[in-house]
């Protein structure tokens, strides 16, 4: 009964809209975060260690204690030859709350290291009607002589496993070499042994920075990193012969040796620890949840987001203002809401000036038309490369980075050297302003690059950290600071950098470089876990066509980026094409605010099927796609529904409607056809 009422109660809280706070108890020297989704709390003890004790999940009842054999702390890194973890031992200096944007509670708490190494300030975040704790650590270096952080650990979490079994989840990057990948998913039973479920992300990493954890019982919980660079993540269940159990969560940032001087601080990543009850689709819904309302970059123009695009790649680097403006012309007529130049405008790779063969009157010129033409206007800008031949690196041949990574001939540049970071902002500033653009498609084949030059201004062993926080980011965040109506798109040769730190700097991603239909749909299906669906853009190659089964498999996700030489194309194939970017533009603001239900996953002889829920407007959608499987038709059950509710059921080629209760189509399904392998549909659930 006890339990009863305190689900209501916390059903109650959240419903009225609970706000984040932060509680301290001096006599036992605790600290209670919550806001009516999530609880945690910390102590710390009279022995001076400062620990977690419980994250609970307010709505289920779900807890996870802290493990009594394996005490877990916020602080965990290695400064020299000094390990702070839970066994430091701590005095209190100061304890005090901040609000945060948006609304919630940031908890700091300044630990004084008993051995007068260090002080740690611990940053506690959590906000209203988000069941995720963010956080993380500013640690102070107290001596007379410069250490060097050489490890820190940004999931420092051990919790009792309270004699569950787990599987846990991740999803793959998009890369080419050495091994393809295209965002798969993958879920392991974890063996009791400590064997690691592992995640190695970051900038021409494997896999996406986020990891999902779910019991026998469905409790679950889900952590992310926002970092670019290189970074292991694990998490692995040990139940020692005998002994109590435990799951143990870790992400280290790689290779790092960070010099931090005397009275200076080095402050970690931060990172995120959430809690769900259900299946996995709860985990990711729960993470874009936290994306969209706390981390990802702003969008001046959200209601009319993810755009439309139009991008020049079709032309590959053969592009010229007459071609360009023929293009725009048509893109304008069609509802193309955002035009792009890609690689091939410049006079050369780390040349960042307009070709003047290819563009006479000026690019500025070109910009300004398309503008007329009621378009947006981008530039393709691979930042941290440039041409051997170029006179940045004529001037400046130092520059480079260790690696080179080969991009279209290109030389890498270090960016966490300072003049080269220095240098590449002003040549961004100048794009943004000499060509009057508004939109940047950061491209290059890994953004984080390699470098161990003693000549540069970073530690030499220090690359991964440092290209990452003082490189890339660095240069993104100075140049947004100062041109903050420029939004930036990321493509790292695809969507090879799918972090928690991308969110923040980028409207969108690519997932896969512009690969086909059925491997877009692939990349969709995968990134839509970890990732809302703004950030699961696609670009369709002219090599698709232009028929219902190509443009379906664009329909669903981020910026849809078409890729096809506008003249070519008959007015048929034009009238066709106008039609789906109406139907597009109707149905993303939907998709974009709903829950992403991934139902059947893409496979070369099968149907795959993927849906969106949107509780505010109760209007569900599946795109369902048919490739080469033997079947003409797939029975969608879709799901997270209102019961109660009625809907009328339609599609966008069969003209059959029907009209029937969310549970009868949670239960009994539609079925949709799909008469010819090759062939699809998109399914609309309206509430009556």
């Amino acid at each position: 009964m006890r339990k009863a009422i305190g689900f209501w109660l916390a059903s109650l809280l959240a419903t009225f809209g609970y706000g984040a706070q932060s509680t301290f108890d001096p006599q036992r020297n605790t600290w209670t975060l919550t806001n009516g989704s999530l609880k945690a709390v910390f102590q710390l003890t009279g022995a001076g260690n400062f620990l977690v004790q419980d994250v609970s999940d307010v709505t289920s009842g779900d807890h996870w204690y802290a493990s009594a054999n394996h005490p877990s702390s916020p602080v965990l890194l290695t400064a020299g030859n000094e390990v702070f973890d839970a066994q430091r031992q701590y005095t209190l200096l100061n304890q005090w709350t901040e609000a945060t944007t948006p609304s919630g509670v940031r908890q700091l708490i300044a630990l004084q290291d008993m051995k007068g190494v260090a002080q740690a300030t611990v940053a506690l975040e959590l906000y209203d009607n988000q069941p995720v704790l963010r956080y993380h650590v500013r640690w102070r270096n107290r001596l007379s002589t410069t250490m060097y952080v050489t490890s820190v650990d940004l999931l420092p979490w051990t919790f009792s496993d309270s004699g569950e079994t787990y599987t846990a989840m991740n999803v793959n990057q998009w890369s080419v070499a050495p091994v393809p990948k295209n965002f798969e998913t993958m879920q392991q039973a974890l063996p009791m042994d400590g064997t690691p479920f592992t995640v190695y992300s970051g900038a021409h990493g494997d896999q996406c920075s986020w990891l999902a954890l779910r019991g026998s019982d469905g409790r679950g919980l889900f952590a992310g990193w926002e970092f670019d660079g290189r970074a292991q993540g694990s998490v692995a269940q040990n139940v020692p012969g005998g002994g109590l159990g435990y799951v143990q969560f870790s992400a280290s940032i790689l290779e790092l040796n960070h010099p931090v001087d005397p009275a200076a601080d080095f402050e970690t990543p931060s990172a995120f620890l959430g809690v769900f009850h259900g299946n996995f689709d709860e985990a990711g819904y729960r993470t874009q949840a936290l994306v969209d309302a706390v981390l990802a970059a702003p969008v001046a123009d959200a209601q009319n987001f993810p755009y439309v695009s139009w991008d020049s790649w079709g032309y590959q680097t053969a592009v010229d203002e007459v071609t360009l403006r023929a293009n725009a012309d048509i893109a304008a007529s069609l509802g193309v809401e955002l035009f792009v130049v890609d690689l091939g405008w410049a006079q050369g790779i780390g040349n960042w000036y307009a070709d003047p063969q290819k563009f006479p009157s000026g690019m500025a010129a070109l910009a300004d038309y398309v503008h007329s033409l009621g378009m947006k206007f981008g530039l393709h800008f691979p930042l941290a490369e440039a041409d051997p031949s170029s006179p940045v690196l004529q001037a400046n041949p130092d520059w480079t980075s260790t690696e080179n990574d080969g991009y279209f001939g290109a030389a890498s540049l270090c960016l966490s050297n300072r003049p080269t970071k220095e240098w590449l902002i002003q040549q961004a500033l100048h794009i943004i302003d000499d060509y009057h653009i508004d939109w940047i498609l950061q491209d290059g084949e890994n953004m984080v690059k390699q470098c161990t030059k003693s000549t540069h201004t970073h530690d030499p062993a220090d690359s991964n950290y440092s290209n990452s926080v003082e490189g890339i980011d660095a240069v993104v965040e100075a140049v947004e600071a100062a041109r903050p109506n420029v939004l930036w798109e990321n493509c790292e040769d695809g969507g090879n950098m799918m972090t928690f730190s991308m969110v923040k700097h980028y409207a969108t991603s690519i997932t896969n470089d512009a690969s086909g239909d059925f491997p877009a749909r692939q990349a969709v299906y995968g990134a839509t876990y970890p990732f809302p669906p703004r950030f699961a853009e696609r670009y369709m190659p002219p090599t698709d066509g232009v028929g219902p089964y190509a443009t379906h498999s664009y329909r669903f996700g981020g910026n849809w980026a078409i890729m096809d030489q506008l003249p070519t194309l008959s007015v048929d194939q034009l009238g066709f094409l106008k039609q789906q970017i109406a139907d597009y533009k109707q149905e993303r603001a939907d998709i974009a605010g709903g829950k992403v239900y991934h139902l059947a996953a893409p496979a070369a002889n099968g149907a795959d099927a993927i849906q969106s829920y949107n509780p505010t407007t109760d209007i569900g959608l599946a795109v369902v796609s048919r490739a080469q499987s033997p079947g003409t038709s797939y029975l969608l059950r879709p799901q997270g529904l209102n019961g109660s509710s009625h809907y009328t059921v339609y599609f966008e080629i069969d003209p059959t409607v029907y009209s029937m209760s969310g549970t009868q189509l949670m239960n009994d399904g539609v079925r949709v056809s799909l008469p010819t392998p090759d062939s699809s549909e998109v399914v609309h659930m309206v509430h009556q």
